[in-house]
């Protein structure tokens, strides 16, 4: 199996939903929800794509890196690359239900965890999305990060509680799914998040709390003073607001404003190795993906092991032509 392989089995298992583009930018399904586009004009998914783009990287061939480190540690567990899986559901009203919910789960963990690293799991307004990925995070020995919708704050503790019964390391809240009618519809409504509620989460919760959907370094800075464990540089992939700037844009002042206080992450427009270094050298301690893996997803958890490789592999190759030696050395001198 091999990438190209998935590529070419992802069409016609996403049918309309996605057109398994040679370069996942948002252009072709700008709109399209349900389906794997950006909300609106679609912007907000290009911007990400665009502003990653943008970042160049120096090229270095005067140094002795050959064998570079791409393994970093989080939450004390040591992954084999800064990169993990971005918490997705609803694949029958997305994706055309080309696997169902319960699969997806089990391949994007047990993909993940084959490749040396974490999948997240998402949470949706059907219960049993979130109990499946539960479900494949303590048959991978809580290698699994579950990720929240921002419901009222003692359901949000509930859920918590079952997560942490399945060994997971942390969990997430992706507050930038604030607006999501469909949640609302189904009666659960969600919201976003004031200081406050943050605060009494991350006092209450028995698992470290990550903060996803944080878009300017005023509310990261907020968000490490209600004493979360991390947050996550993220516009949910382009999918809930028009027109907002590339996560690789924001990224460096975001970085900077809570530097050494709080794990770092960041998602959209990661597609290749490449990608994943400027993510890193821009002030990101790992990076989360999405579309990539659905695609890695139709051929089940080895699938998503052959995209995961592949970044890896990329990254060991960026990290050897801009003489970085490790995740952890990577920095603004690498970028042009």
């Amino acid at each position: 199996m091999d990438y190209k392989t998935l590529r070419e089995q992802a069409r016609p298992a996403f049918g309309r939903f996605c057109r398994v583009c040679p370069i996942c930018d948002g252009r072709a399904c700008a709109g399209e929800i349900p389906g794997a586009g950006g909300v609106g004009t679609g912007r907000s998914f290009q911007n990400n794509v665009k502003a990653l783009a943008e970042v160049k990287l120096k090229q270095r061939i005067m140094h002795n890196v050959t064998d570079p480190d791409t393994s970093v540690t989080l939450f004390g567990q040591k992954l084999a690359l800064p990169v993990m899986a971005a918490p997705i559901s609803g694949i029958a009203f997305n994706w055309n239900g080309f696997i169902s919910e319960v699969d997806y789960a089990a391949a994007v963990v047990g993909g993940s965890v084959q490749a040396g690293t974490i999948g997240w799991i998402g949470d949706s307004k059907d219960p049993d999305l979130y109990t499946a990925g539960l479900a494949a995070v303590a048959a991978n020995g809580g290698c699994g990060i579950p990720t929240i919708k921002p419901r009222e704050n003692e359901a949000i503790l509930a859920l918590i509680e079952r997560a942490a019964a399945t060994g997971a390391p942390a969990v997430a809240i992706d507050v930038d799914a604030a607006a999501l009618i469909n949640m609302t519809a189904a009666g659960q409504a969600v919201s976003g998040k004031t200081a406050e509620e943050i605060k009494m989460l991350c006092a209450k919760s028995p698992l470290p709390v990550i903060i996803k959907g944080v878009m300017t370094p005023e509310e990261a800075v907020a968000i490490a003073d209600a004493g979360a464990a991390g947050i996550v540089v993220s516009n949910h992939g382009g999918r809930v607001l028009d027109d907002t700037p590339g996560t690789a844009q924001v990224l460096p002042e975001i970085a900077q404003a809570v530097a050494g206080r709080l794990l770092v992450l960041a998602d959209g427009g990661v597609r290749t190795g490449w990608d994943v270094l400027k993510m890193l050298a821009l002030g990101a301690d790992a990076v989360l993906i999405g579309r990539p893996l659905l695609i890695g997803a139709v051929g089940g958890a080895d699938g998503v092991q052959v995209v995961m490789d592949k970044l890896k592999a990329e990254l060991a190759s960026a990290m050897i032509m801009t003489g970085c030696p490790s995740c952890e050395a990577a920095g603004a001198h690498l970028l042009a």
